[in-house]
């Protein structure tokens, strides 16, 4: 049986170490968060009722978890675009408030050649006066083109 070798990394593939970031998103408005209820079908009141939120302690609406966790990806992909997430996890620490954004960075912690370049990076986001609301984990594989396949 031939086996087909992945293709090297280029020149330029990150080193243990290398930094991404800090790169901004939001602020998360309420109409975001009814948006993303809608689409996404988590509609739970906390995300959307001022006086929900407010019953259960919290200033406003905390923004949907997984709605910021969508944020990680454009993030990585704004730093490279030859990558793709091969697997993301998350630690949610606290809640962000609508009207609120985070600001997302991270290290490469391993890089890997053989046999695929390979990246595992670990990831923060930060909230408002810079306090940790997410710590997270990635693996990012080089992006092979069909036209190198």
């Amino acid at each position: 049986m031939m086996q087909t070798q992945s293709p090297p990394a280029p020149a330029d593939w990150p080193k243990t170490g290398e930094e991404i970031g800090p790169l901004g998103f939001g602020p998360f408005e309420r109409e975001q968060l009814a948006r993303y209820a809608a689409v996404s079908g988590d509609d739970n009141p906390l995300h959307l009722d001022a006086r929900v939120a407010t019953a259960a302690g919290l200033a406003a609406p905390p923004v949907h978890g997984m709605l910021m966790l969508s944020c990680f990806e454009p993030a990585l992909l704004g730093w490279r675009r030859d990558i793709i997430v091969s697997r993301l996890s998350a630690k949610f620490l606290r809640p962000v408030l609508a009207g609120q954004g985070i600001s997302i960075s991270g290290r490469v912690v391993r890089s890997n050649l053989a046999p695929r370049p390979e990246l595992v990076l670990r990831l923060t986001a930060r909230g408002p006066d810079r306090e940790l609301v997410i710590v997270a984990e990635a693996t990012l594989l080089q992006l092979v083109s069909s036209a190198s396949s």
